[in-house]
């Protein structure tokens, strides 16, 4: 048998770049410097990780410099928001970029997965990734380990930064103190302890915006107002929109007081955030900061939206008499309608929605804005006359019709009961997992358990729905029995009583206008 013969044929290039051993081409060099928070040291950081990598790529004679990606400001836990990163990997996969040269690991992603995924994409076309402080190069065959283990701590880390941030802002909140993005929020700036210090410019549109609301305008129409004025949004922006406007009716920091977490991270990498719906505690501080609108308008404001959202037919808020009118034939809203458009004679004019909606049409008649007004001024002076009796007649309706003490003791039971069948469920649950039960008594158990828990929930929803309406009530009631408590007779009609007091007018015909107000007084005017 002849003798075999092994001849070695050398490689002649290398094995990820495909380019010839030996070659003087030079290797096209990336930078990627990063810092996550805008502190003035980390700026410092910055700027010193930008001129170190272009001065120590420029450095080398067998590199060519191409460019210094960065990101200022911004976590590394996920790639999603890191504009400067993903242009650097899309300059990379176009063949722009031989070698990215970066601080560490924990620069480049705090993300294992992200961080892997990058570093196998780059590695198929060939662009290798140095690591200095660790001294890794990917292309090298323990690259990967390493990464994935440096990846794997840099995480980990990020999660203990997370759950320290995330403690320590909780223990801010149970100790009472509140902040907000005050760049963001209209009303307040912040003061010199990182409190609340009303700012009288930007308190003049939240007030502006409490008195278009009471007087009748939806947060639509407020909205459209508030940008037909020109007046900047919490943002800076030009154009107001009804949920802007809805957040600010609706926040407990306008009155002086203070919810605390209301929102709270789910996930530390995606930074994902949710509604707190009893997962973690909240702290509710009454009397935080100085008020731009006082409790009793505020809670009034809140009672009010939670009247136009349950009202049956649709709430318009074209005008404060939107919503306002009956037809006392139909039980239909009155619609404004204008007469004379183009000409001198032009007038609004109320009449009923559904008049000419088919069928026989409403006998009611039209009415003007100053035949409402008129019936207004002369109802409020009767109800004014019998003050002391109204008085009482009010507090009588708040003590029987308001009281929830019975209830909120029927919804404590409740809760107590929904607290031990959860408990059940959870032993029933974890037994099954420990123990080898017959399936089916399981099941049926299992079942009966999950029925009752709904049953019980339903009770404790109505219960607590009915406390919330006598809470709704009560502060209506409180606020229409002050305002009626301190005023006076008037001569004219006035804005502010016409929101604060009427519930509706109802119209049978032009002599027979009925004014009813918040707490069921109709008065013939």
């Amino acid at each position: 048998m002849a003798q075999r013969k092994v001849t070695a044929i050398p490689a002649t290039i290398t094995k990820y770049t495909a380019i010839p051993i030996g070659s003087k081409q030079k290797r096209r060099v990336a930078g990627y410097a990063r810092v996550s928070t805008d502190h003035e040291d980390q700026v410092t950081s910055y700027e010193a990780q930008v001129d170190y990598y272009t001065n120590y790529i420029k450095g080398r004679d067998d590199w060519e410099f191409v460019a210094i990606y960065t990101d200022e400001g911004i976590s590394a836990t996920n790639t999603r928001r890191r504009e400067g990163f993903k242009a650097m990997v899309a300059d990379a996969l176009a063949g722009k970029i031989d070698l990215i040269v970066t601080k560490s690991v924990s620069r480049f992603a705090r993300n294992t997965v992200d961080s892997l995924t990058t570093v196998r994409m780059l590695k198929e076309k060939g662009v290798e990734i140095y690591f200095e402080k660790e001294n890794i190069w990917t292309l090298d065959a323990k690259g990967e380990l390493l990464i994935t283990i440096m990846s794997s701590l840099a995480q980990e880390e990020s999660r203990s930064i997370s759950e320290n941030t995330t403690w320590g802002q909780r223990k801010r909140f149970a100790d009472g103190k509140a902040s907000v993005a005050y760049k963001r929020f209209l009303g307040y700036d912040r003061g010199p302890n990182g409190g609340f210090v009303v700012n009288p410019e930007q308190a003049k549109t939240v007030k502006l915006i409490y008195k278009l609301f009471l007087d009748g305008l939806t947060c639509h129409a407020i909205a459209k107002e508030l940008t037909g004025r020109k007046l900047p949004t919490p943002g800076g922006k030009a154009v107001w929109s009804q949920s802007t406007v809805r957040s600010i009716l609706t926040n407990e920091k306008y009155k002086g007081d203070a919810l605390l977490q209301k929102e709270f991270t789910v996930d530390f990498l995606q930074k994902k955030t949710k509604k707190n719906e009893g997962e973690v505690p909240q702290y509710y501080v009454e009397g935080n900061h100085e008020a731009i609108i006082d409790p009793v308008t505020f809670d009034y404001v809140q009672a009010e939206m939670a009247r136009r959202t349950k009202d049956k037919h649709r709430y318009s808020g074209v005008s404060m008499f939107s919503s306002k009118i009956k037809c006392g034939e139909c039980g239909c809203w009155y619609g404004s309608k204008v007469w004379h458009s183009t000409d001198k004679y032009r007038r609004v004019i109320y009449q009923c929605n559904h008049k000419y909606k088919g069928g026989k049409p409403c006998g009611t008649p039209h009415v003007t804005e100053e035949q409402v007004k008129d019936a207004f001024v002369r109802a409020v002076n009767i109800l004014l006359s019998e003050k002391e009796e109204l008085s009482a007649n009010v507090q009588m309706v708040i003590a029987m019709l308001c009281d929830s003490a019975e209830l909120e003791k029927r919804q404590t039971e409740l809760k107590e009961e929904l607290e031990v069948v959860v408990g059940l469920v959870e032993r029933c649950v974890t037994e099954n997992a420990r123990v080898a039960l017959d399936q089916d008594e399981y099941t049926e158990r299992y079942n009966g358990l999950v029925s009752r828990y709904e049953a019980v929930k339903a009770q404790f929803d109505e219960v607590t729905q009915t406390v919330s309406d006598k809470a709704d009530r009560k502060k209506l009631l409180e606020q229409f029995l002050h305002t009626v408590e301190t005023q006076k007779p008037i001569a004219e009609f006035d804005e502010r009583l016409w929101s604060s007091l009427v519930d509706f007018v109802m119209l049978y015909s032009e002599k027979d206008i009925r004014v009813t107000f918040k707490d069921g007084t109709e008065i013939q005017a």
